[in-house]
């Protein structure tokens, strides 16, 4: 039986319109076209807001590779054609419209790509000529015609520039020209400097091979947040677990890194202590900090795996996952979503367990003025028959089917330090003060504990009672 295929075009109009709507805030959407800058092999991206009332703008520079007229259209395509490198941080071949255009009502990106001859191609959305024709059309732009500094830039340098115009949905105001609107960029360029300064941590550190980057905004350079302090000398960092995934097209690890920072009083100053509270302060930026090819998708929070606690805030875990796994992570189009995949959260749950009991210390300790300050934790032997936990060689390996339950589970479980509870000699009157003391090691113990460990404390705290009575 033969079929006819009909083409169905849709609305130009009607679906930019929708796809404006994709989720991203300000700050994301500018780390969307910094992933750009890096895969376009950039050191330096320059990203300047311009106050000018309706005619602020915009403007993301980078001296990168550059794209031909022919990759330029190509690029500014809804869902362009271009395939993707197993750790390339692009996915879907729409960010860098979608993210431009839920910010602003026009869009130019004008690029270099001959070093020798400053020949600049450039084109743009036009949401206004959108509405009035209906149709899929970018439009040429004469570089005459770009802004001066987008011109200069790319005189001078290969690379790419985007210009945001016409920011209906940054200066949301009835006047985008008051003193409000002018307060309100100032907050948004504030948070965003924050934003890649956490999100692109590693590549302004020089942590990533091959991918050192330096980001200016309004001609400052951002500099980097760490999010695990890792320059504060009583930071712990605990052994790195490795969880395999396996799917039809190979093998695929995912890696945790925990770290548990210092309690106030143990941090070098305030002011380091202030800084690492993070955007979003001490007890929001608990939890995971989950990487998509070094890049951040997720700062703090637990995924669901356990609630925040002011306990345990200085329980911080580094999560790194390969775009090979894109689709077990649920990543979305903002990259501002991510979820662990089921074949793994139990896994999870029993590696961070250890994490945020010593955490749970740190930060009780913290409140008496005491603690082991930069004490490495220690670990007890492997269970037998589980898993090995790494203390210097190979990293711990659970495997997984990616389906279902894995086939070995990491055992990590740290060993309490608990005060010397000897029983008193008999007559010497301190059965009542051992009896105190033992309650309270009693209560630590079972803020700490898991569910599962709860009968145990109880038993031997029952039977030390017995031993202090008489």
């Amino acid at each position: 039986m033969s079929v006819n295929g009909v083409e169905v075009i849709p609305s130009a109009k009607r679906l930019i319109r929708s796809l404006r709507d994709m989720g991203y805030e300000f700050a994301a959407a500018v780390a969307d076209l910094i992933d750009n800058s890096i895969e376009a092999r950039a050191n330096t991206v320059r990203v300047d807001v311009e106050w000018s009332g309706e005619d602020s703008h915009v403007m993301i520079a980078d001296n990168g590779v550059g794209m031909s007229a022919q990759q330029l259209r190509e690029a500014l395509r809804f869902g362009s054609e271009r395939d993707y490198d197993s750790e390339d941080l692009g996915k879907f071949g729409l960010g860098l419209k979608t993210a431009s255009l839920s910010q602003c009502l026009r869009l130019t990106v004008a690029s270099r790509q001959n070093e020798s001859r400053a020949d600049i191609n450039a084109y743009c959305w036009d949401l206004s000529h959108i509405e009035a024709t209906n149709r899929w059309e970018i439009l040429q732009i004469r570089s005459v015609d770009l802004q001066p500094e987008a011109r200069q830039h790319l005189k001078e340098t290969t690379g790419t520039v985007v210009i945001w115009e016409r920011l209906d949905r940054i200066l949301g105001f009835k006047r985008p020209d008051g003193e409000s609107a002018r307060k309100h960029l100032t907050a948004m360029c504030r948070e965003l400097e924050e934003h890649v300064a956490m999100v692109f941590h590693r590549f302004l550190e020089g942590a990533v091979r091959g991918k050192r980057l330096a980001i200016y905004l309004n001609g400052n350079k951002v500099v980097p947040w760490d999010p695990f302090a890792r320059s504060e000398s009583n930071t712990q960092k605990l052994e790195q677990v490795v969880l395999r995934i396996e799917q039809d097209k190979g093998k695929s690890d995912v890696v945790l890194e925990p770290f548990v920072l210092p309690s106030q009083a143990k941090f070098s100053n305030p002011e380091a202590f202030n800084r690492a509270s993070g955007p979003n302060k001490w007890n929001r930026q608990q939890g995971f900090y989950i990487y998509r090819a070094d890049r951040m998708i997720q700062s703090g929070g637990w995924s669901n795996l356990r609630t925040l606690d002011e306990h345990n805030k200085l329980a911080r875990v580094a999560l790194y996952f390969s775009p090979k796994l894109d689709e077990e992570f649920k990543i979305n189009v903002p990259k501002m979503r991510v979820a662990l995949p089921a074949s793994i959260r139990e896994d999870v749950l029993r590696a961070i367990g250890p994490v945020v009991k010593l955490a749970n210390a740190a930060y009780r300790a913290g409140e008496k003025g005491t603690g082991s300050g930069g004490a490495p934790a220690r670990l007890p032997p492997p269970a037998p028959g589980g898993a090995t936990v790494s203390t210097g060689g190979p990293s711990l390996v659970g495997t997984s089917s990616g389906v279902g339950k894995p086939t070995q589970t990491p055992s990590l479980a740290f060993v309490p330090v608990v005060p010397d509870l000897a029983p008193p000699a008999k007559g010497n009157g301190n059965g009542a003060a051992a009896i105190t003391d033992l309650e309270h090691v009693k209560s630590l113990l079972e803020r700490v504990a898991l569910p599962d460990e709860l009968p145990v404390i109880q038993r031997v705290v029952a039977r030390a009672r017995q031993t202090f009575t008489g």
